[in-house]
């Protein structure tokens, strides 16, 4: 049998059929004898360039609205696919007039500002640096551009934590980089800050530091709500390695530095004694008082028969109840334990799927996790075509129900089927990461000699707690032309 070095990376353009494919545009597959680490342009390097190149592109599509389409026109915004609630928001949230999030009350509907209190944080640093001289549209376009810069940042260290997560498979992260999705709604919200913690927090779990891992959640956790969620596939998987310890660390990490965070906002003392603050709570009082909104599972429904579903809230928390069952039973029963990345980008997929909301620039969310569960290219770029088809549907969409001309636009109809798209995307790709989970050999991961290269103190760890007949299934992949047959991570050659 042909041996493989554990320390030899993995070349997609020899693994993957489209990879090659898409490699003869720069001179074809890599050869055999090339000599890879002699230049300075690295792995990391280079999808860090490409990130950066991908993201400025996203910010050259938004011309249209950075030259006028945010100002001018009911619906040109929408037309030309550029919205970004960036700009609208400097005004509207009281960043413009100088006012403190949570604790300054905003005129209009909106009392306070309702994002978590670090997403809050960059938001205000970004005011700070835009200058507070000359007409609010020219500081909304400057306060725009500052937020884009801080969120470059944000999508290089993506990009960064995600190539240096799987040793042997830094290109990978190539596919981070290259998603026409992501690009294209980089820069609608602030979604990037709580992205680049939570990537920067599987990475520091892949290299066996909980704690730090667990510091990393808890912060992402203070930007965006989702990120909390790994702490649930980390439980059944330390559950089933019995790590117990490594778990409790990163659920100590994860509350403290939350609290940290949130503290001295959340909490305001009169003399009656300390209260829950009205401008923290405000985050949360909206995300469940929420009606259901554009793109989601809920909306279609309701369009579809006329049902206002006004328990759409009870729906949605049972299924992903429900849900998250089914994923913790599927990580019991496996042949094999499942990969740290493949549960979490289940249990993700799963809130986005059941949320009464799905907001074009989520698909940033399962990006990262897409990659590191299925780093597969065709799966990938079928994902990532459903979720274009759906990023020009929402606004196509919002341009036919704001323009008297009905030309110009989307209907109903159309974008329902869009909405469907988004759906089966984001199952399809769920369907064969389960399939990867229940058929180990067909995960193009452990098939080139690797266990759970993002699980830290979980690869490579023999079982403690299984259910079934697991413990009596070979441990063990399926063996493939060229590549080592691995019992819980060890090589057998």
């Amino acid at each position: 049998m042909t041996s493989v070095r554990r320390d030899e990376p993995v070349r997609p353009t020899r693994r993957d059929e489209v990879a090659a494919a898409g490699s003869e545009l720069i001179g074809g597959p890599i050869g055999r004898r090339a000599l890879l680490g002699t230049s300075r342009l690295t792995p990391v390097r280079v999808i860090a360039l490409v990130a950066i190149g991908m993201f400025a592109l996203g910010m050259v599509q938004k011309l249209p609205c950075y030259n006028g389409g945010w100002f001018f026109g009911a619906t040109s915004q929408y037309v030309h696919a550029c919205y970004s609630d960036i700009p609208h928001l400097y005004a509207g949230r009281g960043f413009a007039d100088g006012l403190l999030p949570y604790f300054d009350r905003l005129p209009g509907d909106m009392e306070y500002l309702e994002y978590p209190v670090l997403t809050g944080a960059f938001m205000e640093i970004a005011s700070w640096m835009t200058p507070h001289s000359g007409d609010i549209q020219y500081r909304e376009q400057l306060y725009w551009l500052v937020n884009a810069g801080m969120l470059m940042v944000c999508a290089a260290v993506v990009a960064v934590c995600v190539t240096r997560t799987h040793r042997r498979r830094p290109w990978d992260g190539l596919l981070v980089a290259l998603a026409p999705a992501a690009a294209l709604t980089a820069t609608i919200n602030w979604d990037l800050l709580a992205i680049a913690l939570t990537a920067a927090g599987m990475l520091m779990w892949s290299r066996s530091r909980p704690l730090a891992a667990g510091v990393l959640i808890g912060l992402a956790t203070a930007a965006k709500l989702y990120p909390v969620l790994l702490l649930g596939p980390l439980l059944v998987l330390c559950w089933r390695a019995g790590a117990w310890r490594a778990y409790g660390r990163a659920v100590a990490g994860a509350v403290a530095s939350w609290l940290v965070v949130n503290l001295p906002v959340m909490i305001t003392h009169d003399r009656a004694g300390f209260h829950i603050r009205e401008g923290w709570a405000k985050f949360y009082t909206f995300s469940q008082e929420r009606p259901i909104d554009f793109g989601s599972l809920w909306l279609l429904i309701s369009q579809r028969t006329g049902n206002p579903l006004e328990n759409a809230n009870t729906y949605a928390t049972l299924l992903m109840i429900l849900g998250c069952g089914a994923i913790g039973l599927l990580t019991l029963y496996a042949p094999r334990r499942p990969r740290f990345a493949q549960l979490a980008f289940l249990v993700v997929a799963l809130f986005i799927l059941t949320n009464k909301v799905y907001s074009p620039q989520y698909v940033l969310w399962l990006t990262p996790l897409a990659v590191l569960a299925r780093p597969r290219w065709r799966d990938f770029l079928i994902w990532q075509a459903c979720e274009v088809m759906y990023f020009l549907g929402i606004w196509l969409y919002l341009a036919y129900t704001g323009n008297e001309d009905k030309h110009q636009g989307l209907p109903l109809e159309g974008y329902q089927l869009a909405i469907v798209l988004h759906l089966l995307g984001t199952l399809y790709l769920c369907a064969v990461v389960v399939r990867d989970i229940l058929l180990p050999e067909r995960d193009v991961v452990r098939r080139d000699g690797d266990d759970d290269p993002s699980g830290g103190v979980l690869d490579r760890s023999p079982d403690v707690f299984v259910l079934g007949r697991a413990h009596h299934r070979p441990r063990h992949a399926v063996q493939f032309e060229g590549a080592p047959q691995v019992s819980w991570g060890a090589v057998r050659e």
